[in-house]
């Protein structure tokens, strides 16, 4: 009885404690558990959530690391220090792996275009099968099907950019979507293939993080690693400058965050900046408050 009593009231405490601060913005929830689960063929993800949550349905945060399709972890420091920080704050996360399709190959301007282009809609595909594995076996994962947010880094960055805006063009129309629904993307150093594929139909609120000297993946509009147009890697992408632009036509919500002296440096340096993702997601995504702004940042102490 007594020991019945004291399980109550623990749960009481937890609850109340949780019901007085804002779920998604403040810390909820001080131990995290990590899971790992084998989503597709032989690709892994890494689920991370509190065994006292009693949320059912719950925002999924899907992140994808960066390295350039030749590597990468979904278990690297900078994976695991956002994947905590946003569990306990309520969210559900799953830090996934993804097909390296590159690895121990060249991504560079010697990488023929079509092989590029293959790349990135089988990374587009495998997080896709992660959305319906997530979404499908909900008694294990208690998340809501219509609050899925990408976070990406790098080629991460890249693919869940894909992932939003190319979704209706033909390299990637016989991908199967679930009927799911993204509300939010948040970006570190990524681009897209072609901005002009983002309409009403899949236009979300999107934060980015970018330095302006990145010479691999543009801030602007230009090749991918800045290749000559003569080279077997030759690729146009449209990166935050002209993706804003496009949100801007369709009255959208965005934040761009620029370093006007970074470079791709900012593929990890944006993981350092977890007060801005936090208040984008509660009050951009969550709380759709629009907004339209870019912002200087310039942290030189932080770079690699």
């Amino acid at each position: 009885m007594i020991k019945t009593q004291f399980t109550l009231l623990a749960f009481l405490l937890i609850t109340c404690s949780i019901w007085s601060q804002n779920r998604y913005k403040d810390t909820i929830f001080s131990s995290i558990q990590k899971r790992t689960f084998n989503y597709a063929d032989t690709l892994l993800l890494d689920f991370y959530d509190s065994k006292s949550d009693i949320k059912k349905m719950r925002p999924l945060v899907i992140l994808v690391h960066g390295g350039g399709f030749v590597a990468g972890q979904r278990n690297g420091g900078d994976e695991k220090g956002l994947s905590t920080i946003l569990a306990k704050r309520g969210y559900a996360v799953a830090s996934i792996n993804y097909r390296l399709t590159l690895k121990g190959k060249s991504f560079g301007c010697d990488c023929q275009t079509d092989i590029k282009m293959n790349t990135y809609v089988q990374a587009v595909e495998d997080v896709i099968k992660s959305i319906y594995y997530l979404t499908t076996y909900d008694t294990t994962f208690k998340v809501d099907p219509n609050k899925i947010i990408l976070i990406g880094s790098s080629a991460g960055a890249e693919t869940i950019l894909n992932t939003i805006i190319m979704k209706n063009n033909y390299l990637f129309q016989h991908i199967k979507y679930p009927n799911t629904k993204v509300i939010g993307a948040v970006s570190f150093a990524g681009a897209t293939i072609n901005s002009d594929y983002l309409t009403q139909e899949n236009l979300v609120p999107m934060l980015f993080f970018h330095g302006q000297l990145d010479n691999k993946i543009p801030f602007g509009i230009a090749s991918h690693h800045y290749c000559p147009s003569n080279s077997n890697g030759y690729l146009i992408l449209d990166g935050p400058k002209k993706i804003t632009n496009r949100i801007k036509e369709l009255d959208g919500s965005y934040i761009v965050n620029i370093d006007p002296d970074g470079g791709h440096e900012w593929a990890s340096l944006g993981y350092k900046f977890t007060d801005k993702i936090i208040d984008f997601l509660y009050l951009n995504v969550l709380n759709k408050e629009p907004i339209q702004d870019t912002q200087v940042v310039n942290y030189p102490f932080l770079k690699l």
